[in-house]
């Protein structure tokens, strides 16, 4: 337990320190400083003693700390999606609205199905399965804009530029004398095969760039089928427990997807998955377009 957090969270309570304050400035007047200040110090250290050690004062602590967590969470996700949004084509974002909606209209669907009769204000939220949901769509929306950005990056790195180039450096490292071994010409032929060896390394990251696009793509074809199809399954099996395990079994089987658009930062500029989902589907529902 780490207890000097507790011991300087009480210690900095305003009402202690308004109160140690005041105890030293009245120490300080009496004349006696050498005897009411040591006195005053005393009672400052049992009372942060007793306090920081109280476990309900542990856990206000404590409560305090993963709230400021959350909120920084929270304003880092409302950025990311932002940032999203604004940049993202409309036909993507019409392709996740349009995913969103179906997973709405089927949700609706089915808590009219399990709870007949009864008004929307009503419907039990099912928060477990909503987040999980959730989850998968800024997944997906995550899905949609590295692929976006690869297709960005591909567009503005031209293939055969840089295969051009190592065409040409390869011909005039090739047409060099053979038997220069003078300073300069071993300097030209360094320079060349060091630029060769460069533009050999662009084409590479293209190729992988364009791999992971490849990849992106067909991600983004599954999540979206997966998605569907649990929306679907909320209306043939009216059963939250099971609904449940199955968002969660789609969602463990994106962890390497998700680990995959954590590498392409280089791309994106996105910070890693783990951070705060938006809602999309509760009663909350953020809005995708700005």
């Amino acid at each position: 337990m780490d207890l000097t957090k507790y011991l300087k969270a009480a210690f900095l309570n305003r009402w202690n320190l308004l109160a140690f304050l005041g105890g030293a400035g009245f120490a300080l007047l009496t004349g006696r400083a050498d005897i009411a200040f040591p006195l005053v110090l005393a009672a400052e250290a049992a009372y942060v003693g007793l306090l920081g050690t109280h476990p309900k004062f542990q856990k206000y602590v404590d409560a305090q700390k993963a709230k400021a967590v959350r909120a920084r969470g929270s304003l880092s996700t409302e950025r990311t999606l932002k940032h999203i949004t604004r940049a993202l084509p409309k036909e993507s974002l019409d392709r996740f609205e349009n995913l969103r909606t179906r997973c709405r209209e089927l949700r609706e669907i089915a808590v009219e199905l399990k709870h007949p009769g009864k008004e929307k204000a009503d419907w039990p939220l099912e928060d477990l399965q909503l987040a999980g949901l959730d989850r998968l769509l800024w997944i997906y929306l995550r899905l949609l804009y590295t692929h976006f950005s690869l297709e960005r990056f591909l567009q503005r790195t031209p293939e055969n530029r840089i295969r051009q180039d190592i065409e040409h450096l390869e011909k005039r490292i090739a047409n060099l004398p053979e038997e220069a071994d003078s300073p300069r010409s071993q300097r030209v032929r360094r320079t060349l095969e060091d630029n060769l060896q460069t533009s050999r390394s662009r084409l590479e990251n293209w190729n992988k760039a364009r791999e992971n696009q490849e990849l992106v793509e067909l991600e983004i074809d599954r999540l979206e089928n997966k998605i569907r199809s649990l929306s679907e399954l909320a209306v043939n099996r009216q059963e939250p427990e099971f609904i449940s395990s199955q968002v969660d079994h789609v969602a463990s089987s994106m962890l390497e997807t998700e680990r995959t658009m954590n590498e392409l930062r280089f791309a994106t500029g996105l910070e890693n998955v783990d951070e705060q989902t938006p809602e999309f589907l509760g009663a909350k529902a953020v809005e995708v377009r700005f």
